[in-house]
């Protein structure tokens, strides 16, 4: 029991807290941005990032290739978004990879996550990859290419399943007020 009481206090004192609001590298203060105190995020400085985004806790977050994130994305936990990799420059080089200035097999590529999409848990984003407005990608997922606003992603490797729009349209007739704020779009674009 005192086991217990102990372990709650500490995951209470030290364990992971959601931070609300963030300095973008530009010195923009994004307000309603939320960033948990166990997501590892590298190269600040080339992260592009817009207010309302949410990301949880236990990512990676890497940014050395220049990445993007919209208004409103939600990255819930467990999540690897990449701009760079080098298991391919590892395995061509071995040991002479280390500390090499331009490894063979090394890739370094922006991506880009559109405003309002939701990636799931255990998802890995891989470098280069961009994802539209409102794209939804599904747990465990591994994304690697472009997909179109609105789409289903998921699989390993993900393809499009579907359209949120389909998901979408029940609710937004039971609350047509939603319809002029759906994905940061507009009333006149939720209509089409």
């Amino acid at each position: 029991m005192v086991k217990s009481f102990v372990h709650s206090l500490l995951r209470r004192l030290v364990g992971p807290r959601m931070l609300y609001g963030y300095r973008r590298a530009d010195g923009t203060w994004l307000p309603h941005t939320r960033i948990s105190t166990a997501t590892e995020l590298q190269c600040p400085q080339r992260l592009q990032i817009e207010d309302h985004v949410y990301i949880g806790h236990f990512n990676f977050i890497d940014a050395a290739g220049g990445l993007a994130i919209g208004e409103g994305t939600q990255i819930t936990s467990h999540v690897s978004v990449l701009s760079h990799s080098s298991h391919v420059a590892a395995r061509l080089m071995g040991r002479r990879y280390w500390g090499h200035p331009a490894p063979a097999g090394m890739r370094l590529a922006a991506t880009s996550i559109g405003p309002y999409c939701f990636i799931g848990p255990g998802a890995v984003i891989a470098p280069g990859s961009r994802l539209g407005r409102g794209v939804l990608v599904r747990a465990h997922s591994y994304v690697d290419g472009e997909f179109p606003d609105y789409a289903i992603v998921g699989g390993q490797p993900a393809r499009v399943l579907g359209d949120v729009r389909e998901i979408d349209a029940p609710w937004l007739e039971q609350h047509p007020e939603a319809a002029e704020h759906y994905c940061g779009i507009g009333r006149q674009q939720a209509r089409r």
